[in-house]
């Protein structure tokens, strides 16, 4: 959980925050999420992702483009000992991310947003998240 603003190096590195890097020590994998961010996962939790996506149907054209996103974009790595991993430049294109970042814990991941999007994004979901009512189905 939390919201962090860590800058990228000049090669393209993140300086994962300190709370994070135990958890991702042991391998990870940065490939392309939803919303043009980054989704980081550890590489135990992307391995049962990957387990989700291959018990769809190929049949279906939803899965096999999810299929081919998570894993033609993705990245697998280690932090070094520094604690940063490389993000690279396929991805950081994607996202539009320079030297500002701005990296969410969700749950079982995080995510890596370029400032301006990540602001956006926040204040389409606050407007929805107020709206919220539990009697609505």
């Amino acid at each position: 959980m939390g919201t962090y603003t860590p800058k990228l190096d000049e090669k393209g590195r993140l300086f994962l925050p300190a709370k994070f890097r135990d958890r991702l020590a042991e391998g990870l994998v940065v490939t392309q999420g939803q919303e043009n961010c980054l989704v980081v996962w550890p590489s135990d939790v992307f391995a049962q992702e990957a387990d989700r996506a291959a018990a769809r149907p190929m049949t279906s054209r939803a899965a096999r483009n999810y299929a081919r996103i998570l894993f033609a974009g993705g990245d697998e790595g280690t932090p070094d000992k520094q604690g940063r991993i490389g993000i690279p430049a396929h991805l950081r294109e994607y996202a539009s991310l320079e030297r500002d970042v701005v990296v969410i814990g969700v749950r079982d991941r995080l995510e890596i947003w370029n400032p301006a999007k990540w602001r956006e994004f926040q204040e389409a979901a606050l407007a929805e998240f107020t709206e919220l009512d539990e009697d609505d189905d």
